[in-house]
């Protein structure tokens, strides 16, 4: 079974209240936030005020995922924002120790997360300092992407390692996530699922969160 996160980036932005009170009224729990600086990733997106803004409309965990670059300078506004756990870039932050002590001084939960492209075992030695791992399976900085069907493996990998050093880290994956996609992943080992568009624009998302749920 998984919990399904929607990334509010594929949400309806001037209806951004009423879209995660409905997620919360489909049965999820978690809400997931990308942001991006524009440098480490070729877009620009959400900052602190949103966080802000999502806290005050609705209980629900806020997975902030930082995709930036210095993500230390970010630590601090998310976290008085409201955000519950703070992911960020292996590839922006090759030491992570020091990161994760500032997020933990902060209060929040500490996630890291692979590109596509990055070997896994840059992040296996690190696992037993975080709450997440976050994998991606498209090239961060734009929704919509096709699913990279490698990640299922590299998924099962990280699941592996997790349980063999019986580490109490999450699995989470992101990108190009669906009702085709996902339920490899949850085989593999995923605990949380990351869904943009494949949340928001279905018909039944209840449906869509009961099948991962009880799957």
């Amino acid at each position: 079974m998984a919990k399904i996160a929607p990334s509010i980036l594929a949400a309806d932005f001037a209806r951004m209240g009423d879209e995660v009170r409905a997620a919360k009224d489909a049965g999820v729990e978690w809400l997931h936030i990308d942001v991006m600086d524009g440098h480490f990733v070729p877009n620009l997106t959400l900052g602190p005020d949103m966080v802000k803004a999502i806290d005050k409309s609705v209980d629900l965990f806020q997975d902030v995922h930082l995709m930036v670059t210095n993500p230390e300078n970010f630590f601090g506004s998310f976290a008085k924002a409201g955000a519950d756990l703070l992911t960020f870039h292996i590839e922006a932050a090759p030491e992570p120790e020091t990161n994760v002590q500032m997020i933990r001084d902060l209060g929040c939960q500490a996630g890291i997360s692979l590109n596509p492209d990055c070997p896994v075992e840059k992040v296996l030695p690190h696992l037993h300092l975080f709450d997440l791992v976050l994998l991606m399976s498209v090239f961060p900085g734009f929704g919509g992407q096709s699913f990279i069907p490698e990640t299922t493996a590299r998924a099962k990998t990280i699941a592996e390692y997790i349980k063999k050093n019986n580490l109490p880290c999450l699995l989470e994956i992101d990108g190009g996530v669906s009702r085709l996609t996902g339920p490899p992943l949850v085989e593999a080992g995923a605990d949380i699922l990351v869904m943009g568009s494949a949340f928001f624009a279905d018909q039944d998302r209840a449906d869509l969160v009961r099948s991962f749920a009880g799957s």
